[in-house]
Protein backbone atom coordinates (compact mmCIF):
# COMPACT_ATOMS: atom_id res chain seq x y z
CA UNK A 1 0.00 0.00 0.00
CA UNK A 2 1.58 3.27 -1.24
CA UNK A 3 2.52 5.61 2.01
CA UNK A 4 1.18 8.56 0.31
CA UNK A 5 -2.59 7.77 -0.07
CA UNK A 6 -2.17 8.18 4.40
CA UNK A 7 -0.82 11.93 4.45
CA UNK A 8 -3.41 12.85 6.61
CA UNK A 9 -2.70 16.40 8.31
CA UNK A 10 -4.18 15.44 12.10
CA UNK A 11 -5.28 19.14 12.80
CA UNK A 12 -6.98 19.17 9.01
CA UNK A 13 -9.39 16.20 10.23
CA UNK A 14 -10.04 18.06 13.35
CA UNK A 15 -10.83 21.89 12.05
CA UNK A 16 -14.57 21.02 11.08
CA UNK A 17 -15.90 20.24 14.84
CA UNK A 18 -18.63 18.58 13.63
CA UNK A 19 -19.39 14.97 15.12
CA UNK A 20 -16.14 12.83 15.94
CA UNK A 21 -13.31 13.48 14.85
CA UNK A 22 -11.78 9.68 14.67
CA UNK A 23 -15.06 8.70 12.61
CA UNK A 24 -13.89 11.50 10.26
CA UNK A 25 -10.40 10.48 10.33
CA UNK A 26 -11.83 7.13 9.82
CA UNK A 27 -13.69 7.81 7.15
CA UNK A 28 -10.97 9.77 5.06
CA UNK A 29 -8.74 6.83 5.08
CA UNK A 30 -11.22 4.39 4.12
CA UNK A 31 -12.12 5.97 1.67
CA UNK A 32 -8.84 6.77 -0.04
CA UNK A 33 -8.22 2.99 0.34
CA UNK A 34 -11.56 2.19 -1.39
CA UNK A 35 -10.70 3.90 -4.16
CA UNK A 36 -7.09 3.50 -4.49
CA UNK A 37 -8.06 -0.53 -4.68
CA UNK A 38 -10.37 0.04 -6.71
CA UNK A 39 -8.60 2.01 -9.30
CA UNK A 40 -4.84 0.91 -11.07
CA UNK A 41 -3.74 -0.64 -7.69
CA UNK A 42 -6.07 -3.46 -8.25
CA UNK A 43 -3.34 -4.80 -11.00
CA UNK A 44 -0.65 -4.73 -8.61
CA UNK A 45 0.92 -8.25 -7.66
CA UNK A 46 1.42 -7.28 -4.15
CA UNK A 47 -2.10 -5.72 -3.43
CA UNK A 48 -3.95 -8.87 -5.19
CA UNK A 49 -2.45 -11.26 -3.26
CA UNK A 50 -2.96 -9.76 -0.27
CA UNK A 51 -7.28 -9.45 -1.45
CA UNK A 52 -6.93 -13.01 -2.80
CA UNK A 53 -5.79 -13.66 1.03
CA UNK A 54 -7.62 -11.78 3.03
CA UNK A 55 -10.77 -11.20 1.61
CA UNK A 56 -13.32 -8.27 2.33
CA UNK A 57 -15.97 -7.72 4.90
CA UNK A 58 -19.57 -6.71 3.76
CA UNK A 59 -19.16 -2.87 4.40
CA UNK A 60 -16.38 -2.74 1.77
CA UNK A 61 -17.91 -5.02 -0.36
CA UNK A 62 -20.89 -2.43 -0.39
CA UNK A 63 -18.58 0.61 -0.29
CA UNK A 64 -16.88 -0.92 -3.45
CA UNK A 65 -19.74 -1.71 -5.28
CA UNK A 66 -20.81 2.10 -4.46
CA UNK A 67 -17.45 3.10 -6.49
CA UNK A 68 -19.49 1.83 -9.79
CA UNK A 69 -16.57 0.25 -11.13
CA UNK A 70 -17.87 -3.00 -11.66
CA UNK A 71 -14.69 -4.58 -13.97
CA UNK A 72 -12.14 -3.79 -10.75
CA UNK A 73 -14.39 -5.21 -8.26
CA UNK A 74 -15.21 -8.45 -10.85
CA UNK A 75 -11.45 -8.72 -11.61
CA UNK A 76 -10.12 -8.95 -7.31
CA UNK A 77 -13.76 -10.98 -7.13
CA UNK A 78 -12.73 -13.84 -9.78
CA UNK A 79 -8.96 -13.84 -8.33
CA UNK A 80 -10.47 -14.20 -5.22
CA UNK A 81 -12.49 -16.63 -5.51
CA UNK A 82 -9.74 -19.37 -7.12
CA UNK A 83 -7.94 -18.91 -4.34
CA UNK A 84 -10.39 -19.82 -2.39
CA UNK A 85 -11.32 -22.73 -4.41
CA UNK A 86 -7.55 -23.68 -3.99
CA UNK A 87 -8.28 -24.54 -0.39
CA UNK A 88 -8.15 -21.21 1.45
CA UNK A 89 -11.53 -21.47 2.57
CA UNK A 90 -10.91 -25.04 4.60
CA UNK A 91 -9.68 -23.12 7.80
CA UNK A 92 -13.16 -22.28 7.72
CA UNK A 93 -13.76 -26.73 8.77
CA UNK A 94 -10.36 -26.26 11.10
CA UNK A 95 -12.26 -23.81 13.05
CA UNK A 96 -15.23 -25.47 13.54
CA UNK A 97 -13.73 -28.66 14.41
CA UNK A 98 -11.49 -26.88 16.56
CA UNK A 99 -12.29 -27.15 20.85
CA UNK A 100 -14.21 -24.51 21.88
CA UNK A 101 -11.71 -22.98 24.22
CA UNK A 102 -9.02 -22.38 20.88
CA UNK A 103 -11.82 -20.75 18.31
CA UNK A 104 -11.68 -17.51 19.16
CA UNK A 105 -7.91 -17.25 18.05
CA UNK A 106 -8.84 -18.87 14.86
CA UNK A 107 -8.96 -16.52 11.98
CA UNK A 108 -10.58 -17.76 8.71
CA UNK A 109 -11.44 -15.97 5.57
CA UNK A 110 -14.71 -14.87 7.34
CA UNK A 111 -12.62 -13.07 10.12
CA UNK A 112 -10.69 -11.36 7.26
CA UNK A 113 -10.74 -7.33 5.14
CA UNK A 114 -7.96 -6.08 3.06
CA UNK A 115 -9.62 -3.10 4.07
CA UNK A 116 -10.03 -3.44 7.41
CA UNK A 117 -6.69 -4.69 7.51
CA UNK A 118 -4.89 -1.32 5.77
CA UNK A 119 -7.42 1.01 7.89
CA UNK A 120 -6.44 -0.47 10.90
CA UNK A 121 -2.78 -0.11 10.64
CA UNK A 122 -2.64 3.42 9.28
CA UNK A 123 -5.43 4.59 12.12
CA UNK A 124 -3.05 3.47 14.49
CA UNK A 125 -0.62 5.73 13.45
CA UNK A 126 -2.51 8.66 13.00
CA UNK A 127 -3.74 7.94 16.90
CA UNK A 128 0.23 8.38 17.38
CA UNK A 129 0.14 11.57 16.08
CA UNK A 130 -2.89 12.76 17.38
CA UNK A 131 -1.43 11.90 20.73
CA UNK A 132 1.99 13.86 20.09
CA UNK A 133 0.14 16.73 19.00
CA UNK A 134 -2.09 16.82 22.02
CA UNK A 135 1.17 16.71 24.20
CA UNK A 136 2.86 18.73 22.45
CA UNK A 137 0.50 21.62 20.87
CA UNK A 138 -1.67 24.08 23.05
CA UNK A 139 -3.71 25.18 20.01
CA UNK A 140 -4.37 21.81 19.01
CA UNK A 141 -5.56 20.67 22.71
CA UNK A 142 -7.98 23.80 22.57
CA UNK A 143 -8.72 22.32 18.79
CA UNK A 144 -9.50 18.70 20.38
CA UNK A 145 -11.64 19.72 23.43
CA UNK A 146 -13.96 22.18 20.75
CA UNK A 147 -15.04 18.76 19.11
CA UNK A 148 -18.90 18.21 19.30
CA UNK A 149 -18.27 14.56 20.32
CA UNK A 150 -16.37 11.41 20.67
CA UNK A 151 -18.21 8.32 20.00
CA UNK A 152 -18.01 5.54 22.26
CA UNK A 153 -15.90 3.49 20.37
CA UNK A 154 -13.33 5.49 19.63
CA UNK A 155 -13.29 6.93 23.00
CA UNK A 156 -12.11 3.21 23.97
CA UNK A 157 -9.95 3.20 20.82
CA UNK A 158 -8.26 6.68 22.01
CA UNK A 159 -7.95 6.14 25.64
CA UNK A 160 -6.08 2.91 25.16
CA UNK A 161 -3.49 4.42 22.97
CA UNK A 162 -3.44 7.57 25.23
CA UNK A 163 -2.61 4.88 28.20
CA UNK A 164 -0.01 3.14 26.40
CA UNK A 165 2.13 6.26 25.07
CA UNK A 166 1.21 9.70 26.81
CA UNK A 167 3.24 9.90 30.35
CA UNK A 168 1.43 10.06 33.61
CA UNK A 169 1.35 13.59 34.21
CA UNK A 170 -1.37 14.30 30.84
CA UNK A 171 -2.87 11.10 30.69
CA UNK A 172 -5.65 12.31 33.37
CA UNK A 173 -6.15 15.48 31.71
CA UNK A 174 -6.74 13.78 28.09
CA UNK A 175 -8.62 11.21 29.90
CA UNK A 176 -10.96 13.74 31.29
CA UNK A 177 -11.24 15.31 28.35
CA UNK A 178 -12.30 12.48 25.91
CA UNK A 179 -14.41 11.38 28.57
CA UNK A 180 -16.31 14.93 28.72
CA UNK A 181 -16.99 14.88 24.90
CA UNK A 182 -18.78 11.18 25.19
CA UNK A 183 -20.87 11.76 28.36
CA UNK A 184 -21.70 15.31 26.53
CA UNK A 185 -23.07 12.90 23.56
CA UNK A 186 -24.51 10.50 24.90
CA UNK A 187 -26.54 13.19 27.60
CA UNK A 188 -27.92 14.60 24.24
CA UNK A 189 -28.65 11.68 22.00
CA UNK A 190 -30.35 10.10 25.10
CA UNK A 191 -32.62 12.76 25.96
CA UNK A 192 -33.46 12.67 22.17
CA UNK A 193 -34.39 8.89 21.64
CA UNK A 194 -36.44 9.45 24.76
CA UNK A 195 -38.48 12.40 23.51
CA UNK A 196 -38.75 10.15 19.99
CA UNK A 197 -40.28 7.40 22.28
CA UNK A 198 -42.47 9.73 23.95
CA UNK A 199 -44.08 11.16 21.09
CA UNK A 200 -45.75 8.09 20.47
CA UNK A 201 -47.54 8.61 23.54
CA UNK A 202 -51.50 9.61 21.79
CA UNK A 203 -51.49 12.43 24.15
CA UNK A 204 -48.37 13.94 22.08
CA UNK A 205 -50.21 13.35 18.69
CA UNK A 206 -51.36 16.32 16.30
CA UNK A 207 -50.30 18.40 13.58
CA UNK A 208 -48.62 20.72 15.78
CA UNK A 209 -46.25 18.20 18.07
CA UNK A 210 -43.36 18.83 18.39
CA UNK A 211 -40.48 16.39 17.27
CA UNK A 212 -38.04 18.68 18.09
CA UNK A 213 -34.33 17.34 17.21
CA UNK A 214 -35.72 13.54 17.73
CA UNK A 215 -36.45 12.55 14.28
CA UNK A 216 -32.82 10.98 13.56
CA UNK A 217 -32.29 9.88 17.30
CA UNK A 218 -32.28 6.97 16.19
CA UNK A 219 -29.52 6.97 13.55
CA UNK A 220 -27.51 9.25 16.20
CA UNK A 221 -27.74 6.81 18.85
CA UNK A 222 -26.31 3.95 16.48
CA UNK A 223 -23.84 6.82 14.95
CA UNK A 224 -22.76 7.44 18.48
CA UNK A 225 -22.14 3.45 19.21
CA UNK A 226 -20.99 2.12 16.24
CA UNK A 227 -18.99 5.26 14.51
CA UNK A 228 -21.12 4.17 11.10
CA UNK A 229 -24.41 6.73 10.00
CA UNK A 230 -26.78 5.61 8.66
CA UNK A 231 -28.60 8.51 7.82
CA UNK A 232 -30.10 8.65 4.70
CA UNK A 233 -27.46 10.59 1.88
CA UNK A 234 -25.25 11.20 4.88
CA UNK A 235 -21.64 10.02 5.95
CA UNK A 236 -19.80 10.90 8.76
Amino acid sequence: MRDNIYTIPVSEVFEPKCGCPICRLRDTLENRCVEYIMGAAMMEPDIRIETNRLGFCTDHFQRMLAQKNRLSLALMLESHLQELRKGKYKDIVLKAEAKPRKRGDMKTVNDTCFVCSQIDGALNGMLNTVMRQWERDTDFRALFQQQEYICLPHAEKLLTVAHDTLGKKDYPAFKEMVLSLLDKQLEAVGADVSHFCKMFDYRNAGPNADWGNSRDSIERAILTLSTRDFRSGSEQ
